[in-house]
This record gives C-alpha cells, structure tokens and sequence, in this order.
C-alpha cells in the first residue's frame, strides 16, 4: 500500500493567478528594463575582479611577513597563515567584510610577541606585504 505524501499549497497571490507575487514588485527581475540589467551586469563583473584580485592578493601573502593596520591606528606585524572569507552562503556580519578572520603566527605587537593568533577581520583596516621579485 502506498504511503500518503502531504502537498503544501502556497495561497493565491495578490494579483489572482496563484502566482503568488504581483507583476509590479520592484524586485521582479523579468520586469526591468534592458538598461538596469546592463548596468546589474556591469557592476557584478566589478565586483567578481575585486574578489579575485582580493583572493589572489591574499594567496601572494600566505607565509609572508605582513603588516596590519588596526581600527584607532594600530600596527601589528605577522606571519600569515590562512584567511577564512565567506564564499557568500555564509552571514559574515553586518558590516559586509570580506575577511573574517586572519590566522597568523608571530604576531609582533607593542606589548611582545604572540606565537599564534587569531584577527578579527573588521579589526583590520588594511594589510600590506613586500612582493618578492623574481
């Protein structure tokens, strides 16, 4: 005998067809214009280069001596050894920072040296690191 499966049904829309979104919500992508789909398309190619350029910059940095610039001007020197950054399924905060947490190894700070932390990235104002030429 076969076992009974229970059905959710959504409820009618506003406009009646069942649907259940109205035609002329702002948020409804088959509805825009060809100029505000240019423009969309345009800004997320902006920001899938600054990601990679990001990534790219943070994979250069990996087991090299950076510098971090803290929040109220602070400076911190360390080895770095891994990133987390969100691959955008996951909340990483309010304030939308890339990075969530920087893990370095001999952190050199004002009060001595630390053999491994942990940074917070909205901690971080900027990171820089010296470019080996080859």
């Amino acid at each position: 005998m076969a076992v009974p499966v229970s059905v959710l049904r959504l409820p009618r829309g506003p406009e009646g067809s069942g649907r259940g979104f109205s035609s002329t919500t702002p948020n409804r992508r088959c509805g825009e214009a060809p100029e505000v789909a240019e423009v969309t398309k345009a800004t997320q190619a902006t920001r899938a280069a600054l990601r990679r350029r990001f990534l790219l910059s943070l994979a250069a940095a990996r087991e090299q001596t950076v510098t971090f610039v803290l929040c109220q001007h602070g400076r911190v020197s360390a080895v770095l050894g891994a990133v987390w950054v969100p691959d955008g399924t996951e909340v990483c905060g309010d304030d939308g920072s890339a990075a969530v947490a920087f893990q370095v190894d001999a952190l050199q700070t004002p009060l001595g040296v630390q053999r491994a932390a942990l940074l917070r990235g909205r901690d971080v104002v900027a990171f820089g690191f010296q470019v080996a030429e080859k």
